[in-house]
């Protein structure tokens, strides 16, 4: 399964009532490092699909949401179960970091 662009108005639904735990994304389109982590998370998301629903949100048209968990730079990923922060990691990371980081806090 891709990664599904995520918002404001459908963040709720996508990611606190998701039924599976989610990864989250937040990204914006100016971030050096955040395209060269975008790539690498589209990749480890293949791996986990019906484990785990990656999602990705721009943190310029989400301020609301980046606000809410403390975002203060980018990107960060959040690992979500059952609507709740499980784990937090700030900075682009290699893959088999990705999965180890994933699997850690599964």
């Amino acid at each position: 399964m891709a990664v599904i662009d995520v918002n404001e108005s459908n963040f709720e639904a996508e990611v606190m009532k998701s039924k599976v735990p989610v990864l989250v994304d937040i990204w914006a389109t100016w971030c050096g490092p955040c395209r060269i982590y975008s790539p690498i998370v589209e990749e480890v998301s293949k791996e986990y699909t019906g484990k785990v629903k990656f999602v990705k949100i721009d943190a310029d048209d989400n301020e609301k949401i980046a606000a809410k968990y403390n975002v203060m730079s980018i990107p960060t990923t959040l690992l979500m179960v059952d609507g709740a922060v499980k784990a937090m990691n700030v900075g682009a990371v290699p893959k088999e970091t990705l999965r180890k980081w994933i699997e850690k806090n599964l």
